[in-house]
């Protein structure tokens, strides 16, 4: 399958003619003139009005960043933000003391959940670090157990953070 540059004219049998105007690994994104941009699989059926003949790199910047984050986060410290639920934001930590003439303590939510994502970040360092050394297997797998407790123990923070994926998981009930 010859796949089309940028530029490249078409006639589409759903949404009409359209220009190519970026290619990833799986699809064309086409500007259409009723429709707007859509994206159409490189091998869906259309009409060639006129090819392109420039060469097409099938991999998106998009694709090449993402590939990047990956690669940086697996191997250094540099860990993705996790975004806060919007119903914490600008909220506080209230620390009240149950002994009398103690003070309490204050603490904005943001600063909190910093800390625990800077907790959860650690573990995962220490976790692939686990999984590089030489430790023998039987090793590895009785901490990587104790990792899971710990992020079993961190769950009931869990309601502070705005994606499911970005939550702690311990072991799962049987």
């Amino acid at each position: 399958m010859k796949i089309l540059g940028i530029g490249s004219r078409i006639n589409h049998p759903e949404h009409g003619k359209g220009v190519i105007t970026n290619v990833s690994s799986t699809d064309y994104w086409v500007t259409f003139i009723e429709g707007g941009l859509e994206t159409i699989p490189l091998d869906d059926s259309f009409e060639t009005i006129e090819a392109s003949e420039n060469e097409v790199d099938t991999i998106s910047l998009y694709d090449v960043e993402k590939t990047l984050k990956n690669l940086l986060q697996r191997w250094s410290d540099i860990t993705p933000s996790a975004p806060i639920a919007d119903k914490w934001k600008g909220g506080k930590l209230i620390l009240d003391p149950g002994q009398a003439g103690v003070q309490g303590k204050e603490v904005p939510i943001d600063t909190f959940f910093n800390k625990i994502v800077m907790v959860r970040d650690r573990l995962r360092v220490m976790e692939q670090k686990i999984n590089a050394s030489n430790l023998d297997n039987s090793e590895k797998v009785e901490l990587q157990q104790y990792i899971t407790r710990i992020y079993g123990s961190l769950t009931t923070f869990n309601v502070l953070f705005k994606l499911q994926s970005d939550q702690f998981v311990g072991e799962k009930s049987k």
